[in-house]
């Protein structure tokens, strides 16, 4: 199946949805055409030179980075700048670039959630809460050999989704009744007739960022005229979501030991440690890349540790000050180890959706640190 850049622009902003994405980030396509066919994907977390060489070498098509290239707007469009060059060097090979930033760290199954993964927390909620997404449910009666082919209609579109779970749907059997007026083209029935159809009420939880779209899936894939459905807005489906995750070990660590074991998994050179080194740490709150902003945040949840990047001077003092333990793993380390799940996030949509196309992880080191 041909397979457009618009096509993989979808499942990313299902995997990582735009709205998240903080006021100041710049998200989403960055360099390209929405309508390019796409044959090869890189993952990587940010782009430079080396990453473009690699790409061209490999007949890549397009970029997926976890750090966008273009922050600011461009004042002139110049190739000594080297932000210009790199886009110069994009469009003349014909390369597509996308960014998922802050809405990747944001959303489930994101940066943070991956990190709390890796360390085998319980219990993940949000550390800092960004957005509150709002559930409805979405009632629709349906002729009963169709039911199948809807119910797989709205989860492909987003409806049903309950934690780990798709295609979570209720569906309960009865009659439908109603009579095609004249001018009515009835899939069943006959004009001026009271037909009486054998139906079943499906049910499905949607969020309401996906509302929308499985309207509009529910209503292609129906047969009738003129669909009966329902949208009831739930006040017990209201889901936080924001930077960072907040859990719980399964068994108490000494600091030294949990900061020997994340340095092991995040295959890193070097962490730096703030607090008492043998006190037992359970409760455990994290942030990829650079979270010194939300050291407080940490605190203020009765956190025994936080696990970060770019800790500050000044932030280290402030964490020693509130008797908060903290873990400096690295932002390049926290962060470029969701290159492999999300190309893998990827691959499975991709599947899903019988698209013919590979996706890779770039094999170039960028982390422009070197301890000695």
């Amino acid at each position: 199946m041909s397979v457009r850049c618009i096509d993989i622009i979808n499942i990313m902003e299902r995997i990582a949805p735009t709205y998240l994405a903080e006021e100041w980030d710049n998200v989403g396509l960055q360099v390209g055409n929405k309508d390019r066919e796409i044959e090869k994907i890189m993952v990587c977390l940010e782009l430079n030179s080396s990453i473009i060489d690699e790409a061209i070498k490999k007949d890549i098509d397009m970029i997926i980075t976890h750090h966008p290239l273009i922050f600011k707007p461009l004042k002139r469009l110049v190739t000594s700048d080297p932000i210009v060059g790199i886009i110069n060097k994009l469009i003349k090979n014909d390369i597509n670039l996308y960014c998922a930033h802050t809405n990747f760290d944001i959303s489930n199954g994101g940066t943070s959630d991956y990190l709390a993964k890796l360390l085998n927390l319980n219990n993940i909620t949000p550390l800092s809460i960004t957005h509150n997404r709002k559930y409805y449910k979405l009632v629709v009666f349906v002729p009963e050999e169709d039911t199948d082919d809807l119910r797989n209609a709205i989860s492909a579109a987003g409806a049903g989704y309950i934690g780990n779970y798709s295609h979570c749907t209720y569906q309960a059997k009865g009659t439908g009744t109603f009579k095609p007026l004249p001018g009515a083209k009835p899939y069943i029935g006959s004009i001026n007739e009271l037909e009486r159809v054998n139906e079943f009420r499906l049910e499905a939880i949607v969020a309401a960022d996906k509302l929308d779209n499985v309207i509009r899936a529910m209503k292609n894939s129906h047969p009738y005229e003129e669909v009966a459905y329902d949208i009831i807005p739930l006040e017990n489906m209201i889901e936080a979501m924001g930077f960072g995750r907040i859990g719980c070990l399964e068994e108490p660590k000494k600091l030294m030991e949990l900061a020997v074991e994340i340095k092991n998994k995040l295959k890193a050179e070097n962490v730096r440690l703030i607090g008492n080194e043998s006190e037992a740490v359970s409760k455990i709150a994290i942030c990829t890349g650079s979270g010194s902003e939300f050291i407080k945040d940490a605190y203020l949840n009765k956190c025994d540790c936080y696990i970060t990047g770019d800790i500050k001077y000044h932030d280290a003092q402030l964490a020693k000050e509130l008797g908060l333990n903290v873990i400096d793993a690295g932002h390049y380390e926290t962060e470029n180890i969701i290159c492999t799940p999300l190309k893998d996030r990827l691959v499975k949509e991709i599947d899903e959706n019988n698209y013919n196309l590979k996706v890779i992880t770039s094999e170039i080191d960028i982390n422009p640190f070197k301890i000695i």
